[in-house]
């Protein structure tokens, strides 16, 4: 069933608080000297990722324009890396991005990301301005919240009695029994994941930004492994109340590391029966160039949820996307 039209009166509300949101994050990162930036939103790359489908379409002009298959960004993240590895600095972007098959009451396949970068920071340097931006966002509508920040691994043994690096699979199933998860195909990390958005997640206060940081070292993602025993992966992820707001990197600068992290994502895709996507060579021909940075996307839509305290996603946009 549709999501009902909202009332015009509403709906001018939540087109006046997008705008001074922006108007917020625009001054936020003008005081601070970080550029705004506009990259492409069609790529001839597309995201790995397994856990994200990308929308694709084609080109029909010249052939000498480029490739004529095209990807819709999922995030602006591989183009501003691009830039950094050109020596732009410290940089923003606030932009629509795209993912297939992400329709419902909190998602839609059109929506708003805020990413930006900053040079010589590692991800918990970030965490704290990933935290002032929140908590500015917050104060135009009057509300303050309290900050709980927690290393991965340590949350989990005091949430759950579970080690997640070492406890055995069977374990780390046994809190998900209520949901019953079909385990076909699921990995150590699927397993992790759902203990985080079905346990652990919706149990955050309300008015509670939590931040948790340090991942095991096969979530990486696009984060740098910091070495030790055991390894751990240096990224972070901040939730308000029961939304994941924003999910942060020390950037990996490594072209080799990098490519072998797509090849294993593409290698997941063939093994799950879905479309290997091409991985971004533009990226991988500069990315040893990057430098030392760390970088976080935030999602607009859900902020503007947690502002307009609603639940629905279609509250917070223009219009939805089965009204688009």
């Amino acid at each position: 069933m549709p999501a009902p039209i909202p009332h015009p009166a509403s709906r001018t509300h939540a087109l006046r608080l997008r705008a001074n949101l922006y108007a917020l994050i625009r001054q936020f990162f003008a005081e601070r000297g970080v550029l705004e930036v506009e990259t492409p939103i069609l790529s001839a790359a597309g995201n790995t990722d397994p856990n994200i489908e990308s929308f694709r379409t084609g080109f029909s002009g010249h052939v000498d324009a480029g490739a004529r298959e095209r990807w819709l960004r999922t995030s602006p993240e591989y183009p501003l890396k691009r830039l950094l590895a050109d020596g732009v600095g410290d940089c923003y972007e606030l932009g629509r991005v795209f993912r297939n098959a992400e329709a419902g009451g909190r998602h839609n396949p059109e929506f708003s990301m805020l990413e930006w970068y900053r040079v010589g920071w590692d991800h918990r340097r970030l965490m704290e301005e990933t935290v002032g931006l929140v908590e500015a966002a917050l104060a135009m509508v009057g509300r303050r919240v309290e900050v709980l920040v927690e290393n991965y691994r340590q949350l989990f043994i005091d949430e759950l009695l579970l080690d997640p690096l070492h406890a055995p699979i069977d374990a780390l199933r046994e809190p998900l029994a209520p949901y019953s998860i079909d385990p076909e195909g699921l990995q150590r990390d699927d397993w992790l994941d759902l203990l985080i958005t079905h346990v652990l997640q919706p149990s955050f206060p309300v008015d509670r930004i939590t931040l948790i940081h340090d991942y095991p070292a096969s979530q990486c993602a696009l984060a740098r492994i910091r070495p030790g025993e055991p390894p751990m992966a240096e990224r972070f992820e901040l939730y308000l109340g029961c939304y994941e707001l924003a999910n942060g990197y020390h950037e990996l600068n490594d072209a080799r590391e990098q490519r072998e992290r797509f090849e294993r994502d593409n290698a997941v895709r063939r093994a799950r029966g879905v479309d290997e996507v091409p991985m971004d060579e533009n990226l991988l021909a500069v990315l040893d160039r990057m430098p030392d940075c760390a970088g976080v996307a935030l999602g607009i839509e859900r902020l503007l949820m947690c502002l307009a305290g609603s639940d629905a996603i279609a509250d917070v946009l223009a219009f939805p996307f089965s009204e688009a």
